[in-house]
């Protein structure tokens, strides 16, 4: 049997009779755009993370250029983010015709490296942008007194980490916005594209409605502001609101497999050998994916595949060194610590419904490899 990183039919046939309810609910209701569906999606999902606002949208990139264009960024601003992302993070940036400023992360956890995003503001930067990477909250205490001291905002990209918990606060109501994608992979992911932005800000709650709905107000063809077509779609809102309900099943169910990852390998790490992920001090990790690391990574992915077993990367190319980027400036040995971790992570197997006879088998596969090498 084929094994890959994620896979969403064991998940379809244990909800597939609720999952079609969802459509046929819609399809049934007479409203197939900004109806019923969203209203209730936005509203329960706010109400998941302890109130605010919160805003559908149609994709994770277009949550973090409309949130940051609420939040006032455009042409000749800075916004600082991290190239260890993926590169939706920075496309969003650059589509604002903003510029994105890099900092490495820090080795021991892949994310931002605080010290060096305060020595990176400069008069024009506008947004700290963390990305809470892999399933864990980047340090958000030193980025909120960075945003006090510079007069900043801070945005939080939650694309990977729905229901993380910092100091048993929700990723998403640590800054001044939050951005989530809703991509079928997530820890609470769709059946298509989605996304949508959180804030505590009834200012940035406006705009973002405006943006999403070509800028227009409640009535159709008076345009405020010059905006964009991209709204939640009502089906994938409807869908997201039944998987709400077990968002926080999911990521039991994922925190399990990580366990299992984490006895089972033990015996495989220190110096030269196997690197597991960590959760740091009070974080509460989701694991949307499993990211290990090892220098010797492409013999072991290409020795795994003779076993059916097909792992991904995430991500192999810092978005720095990206020729779509390259207009920036940016060479490689930039971001050194970045630059390491890309030439060694890579993830296993991690999903909710991951059966736990796959996972023994790529387990065992794995220490096969790691012994032959």
């Amino acid at each position: 049997m084929v094994t890959y990183v994620w896979d969403y039919l064991p998940e379809y046939e244990r909800e597939r009779e609720d999952i079609l309810d969802a459509v046929g609910k819609v399809f049934a209701s007479g409203r197939l755009v900004l109806g019923e569906s969203v209203r209730g999606f936005e509203e329960e999902f706010a109400r998941y993370h302890g109130g605010g606002l919160c805003t559908g949208v149609d994709n994770g990139t277009n949550a973090l250029k409309l949130a940051l264009e609420a939040l006032g960024v455009g042409p000749g601003d800075e916004v600082i983010t991290v190239s260890n992302t993926a590169a939706p993070t920075v496309v969003a940036i650059v589509s604002t015709g903003a510029t994105p400023v890099f900092v490495d992360v820090r080795e021991e956890d892949f994310l931002i490296d605080t010290d060096q995003a305060e020595a990176a503001v400069t008069e024009r930067t506008k947004v700290l942008l963390p990305v809470h990477l892999y399933g864990q909250c980047a340090d958000m205490e030193p980025l909120r007194r960075i945003a006090e001291r510079h007069g900043l905002r801070i945005l939080e990209d939650c694309a990977q980490a729905h229901g993380a918990r910092q100091h048993d606060a929700l990723a998403g109501t640590l800054g001044d916005a939050a951005a989530y994608s809703f991509y079928p992979t997530k820890v609470l992911g769709a059946y298509g594209d989605g996304g949508a932005v959180l804030t505590r800000d009834e200012e940035t709650d406006r705009a973002l409605r405006q943006l999403r709905y070509y800028g227009m107000d409640k009535v159709y063809y008076v345009v405020r502001t010059p905006g964009h077509n991209a709204r939640l779609d009502e089906v994938q809102a409807e869908i997201l609101r039944r998987k709400l309900g077990r968002l926080d099943a999911y990521i039991a169910g994922r925190n399990a497999v990580a366990r299992r990852y984490e006895e089972q390998l033990a015996d495989l790490t220190g110096p030269g050998g196997l690197l597991l992920p960590t959760t740091n001090p009070g974080n509460t990790h989701v694991h949307y994916v499993y990211v290990v690391r090892h220098p010797r990574r492409e013999e072991i992915i290409e020795a795994l595949t003779a076993y059916d077993i097909h792992l991904n990367i995430s991500y192999p190319w810092p978005v720095h060194t990206m020729s779509g980027f390259a207009h920036l400036g940016y060479r490689e040995g930039s971001l050194p610590v970045t630059e390491k971790l890309a030439g060694e992570i890579f993830s296993l197997p991690m999903y909710p419904s991951l059966p736990e006879g796959l996972q023994h088998k790529v387990v065992g596969a794995l220490r096969e490899v790691l012994a032959a090498l």
